[in-house]
């Protein structure tokens, strides 16, 4: 062996490495391939100086170095993902967040439906009008119309409800939920060949029915198809016709059977999986009723939601039939809107821990607007809404809302008369009682944009495919889960999620300002956008 010039090289070729040191060498801090692999290598040239010293790519020993480092990426792979799937703020997968959120009593809110008003007219010409004749009635089979939905094509179907004269759907207490229209309900009497006191909500109907098991404490029933609908769910528990007592008749959903006042109340909860199939879960006779064992059951709920539903005023315009024969042609009078597809994933992480912090009661700001980006009304609809309060001194306790509905996945609309009415039914019995809560309408600040980008020439053929993907990607960005109120919008932000697309060069948005800033009672909204592509 000839000398190579350094003390340090030849000292390191005779000496060797005791047993207790080694450990000393390894790089905890290596996770992913390239840096294990090197690392190893590191390890075998400072405690293997003189077994191994060929580094070739073709060695032998170079392929077993990439196997334990393949592996070992793996390993610590799957050890951070499963690290990261114990936290909300980290979890990645849907299913993993339901079972995070069932931990602390919360579930995913499902699909929320399209509804609007309708109006039913006498369609038989040849016939005369009902007149002043006894009631008439619809079953639960010709409740429901169908048509394409204008934004896949499929068939989606709508169900026929009577509202109150709060604009309220109303609870049916017939198992059969067979809908009953009396002559002084009519808009032009005596004729009584026009009604108006219904809506239309999206959702195909299902009517499932059975009796409770003698074995079960906890009854439960598991419904056969989904996605179940947000608040459509209708439970009649008993013999058709028979009289109600404190067990049987109409049992009404909530949110959280823990929450229940008593043991008398017909209360039952819906529990959802990651596919929004449901399970309803009734009371122990502590909290909330427990029906009784062996008795029948009604179950009838709506499937399907989301925004293809959403449809143009008088879209819908057939006819249906009632018990007696008699047909009736039904329109809705106002656009289908509501419809949206089942909570998001950022929606879910960001107010369940607030919907759980709160525990049933309303005490900070923070409480208030995570209640109300949470609540869904009677006919599942939702809203975007923040709570603040009021400068003056003297005004401390007054806790204004501001709230608008979302109309569409992009669209918000004025929230209506009857959702402020259930929004503050709700609120009262878990707020505190010196709160004074005011419930307003929050302002829209629409925006269109114009964009430029520039690409390079070698994607000019595949241009159209771009634009779709930028419009992907702008209105993804404004969808109504990701916006809130008093959210400064940034022309940046939008340019640079933009840019990060693989085949743009430069993106930039000409006709706005830098920054739009909104008050607290402020939220943006798209309205349209334009796309000019150049080539460069």
């Amino acid at each position: 062996m000839s000398f190579s010039g350094t003390v340090e090289s030849d000292f390191i070729k005779f000496s060797k490495i005791p047993e207790d040191r080694k450990s000393t060498f390894i790089n905890f801090a290596a996770t992913d391939f390239q840096s294990l692999k090197e690392e190893l290598i590191n390890y075998i040239k400072s405690v293997y100086p003189l077994d191994f010293n060929s580094f070739y790519s073709s060695e032998l020993g170079i392929m077993l170095i990439e196997l334990v480092a393949y592996m070992g990426a793996v390993t610590s792979f799957k050890t951070d993902a499963l690290a990261n799937e114990c936290f909300l703020r980290t979890v990645k997968t849907r299913s993993n967040l339901v079972k995070l959120l069932e931990l602390i009593g919360v579930s995913l809110r499902g699909p929320s439906s399209a509804s609007a008003r309708g109006l039913l007219t006498w369609e038989d010409p040849s016939v005369p009008a009902p007149g002043p004749t006894p009631n008439f009635s619809f079953d639960s089979a010709n409740r429901v119309v169908s048509l394409a939905s204008p934004e896949d094509g499929s068939p989606v179907s709508y169900t026929l409800y009577k509202i109150d004269s709060n604009d309220t759907i109303e609870q049916i207490a017939d198992p059969g939920d067979t809908l009953e229209f009396s002559d002084d309900e009519a808009n032009n009497p005596p004729e009584n060949s026009i009604y108006s006191n219904m809506a239309l909500v999206e959702g195909t109907f299902i009517v499932e029915s059975g009796a409770f098991s003698p074995l079960e404490r906890i009854k439960t029933i598991k419904l056969s198809t989904g996605p179940v609908i947000e608040k459509s769910v209708r439970v009649f528990v008993g013999q058709p016709g028979e009289a109600s007592n404190d067990a049987t008749g109409p049992y009404v959903g909530v949110d959280r059977l823990f929450s229940a006042s008593g043991p008398t109340d017909r209360l039952f909860e819906v529990s959802y999986d990651g596919d929004f199939n449901a399970t309803l879960i009734f009371g122990d006779g502590s909290l909330s009723q427990n029906p009784p064992q062996n008795a029948p059951y009604s179950v009838t709920y709506r499937v399907g939601g989301g925004s293809r539903g959403n449809l143009e005023e008088e879209a819908i315009n057939a006819v249906i039939t009632d018990t007696n024969g008699n047909k009736w042609n039904l329109k809705n009078t106002t656009p289908m809107t509501g419809g949206r597809n089942a909570e998001t994933f950022s929606e879910a992480v960001r107010y369940g821990p607030y919907t759980f912090k709160a525990q049933d009661r309303l005490v900070t700001l923070q409480d208030y607007s995570a209640f109300i980006n949470r609540f869904q009304s009677t006919t599942g609809n939702s809203a975007k809404g923040i709570a603040v309060t009021r400068d003056a001194y003297s005004s401390g306790n007054i806790i204004d809302l501001f709230v608008v509905e979302k109309a569409t996945n992009l669209q918000f609309q004025k929230a209506s008369p009857t959702y402020k009415k259930e929004l503050l039914e709700a609120i009262q019995d878990l707020k505190m009682v010196t709160d004074q809560i005011v419930v307003n309408d929050g302002l829209i600040r629409t925006v269109d944009l114009s964009v430029v980008l520039k690409i390079d020439r070698a994607y000019r053929e595949a241009s159209e495919q771009i634009k779709v993907n930028v419009g992907s990607l702008i209105t993804s960005f404004f969808e109504v889960g990701q916006t809130d109120f008093g959210r400064n919008f940034t022309k940046i932000e939008l340019e640079r999620a933009i840019f990060n697309l693989p085949q743009i060069r430069i993106a930039s948005i000409d006709n706005i300002p830098d920054i739009i800033y909104l008050d607290p009672n402020e939220i943006i909204q798209l309205n349209n956008f334009d796309l000019q592509l150049i080539f460069v």
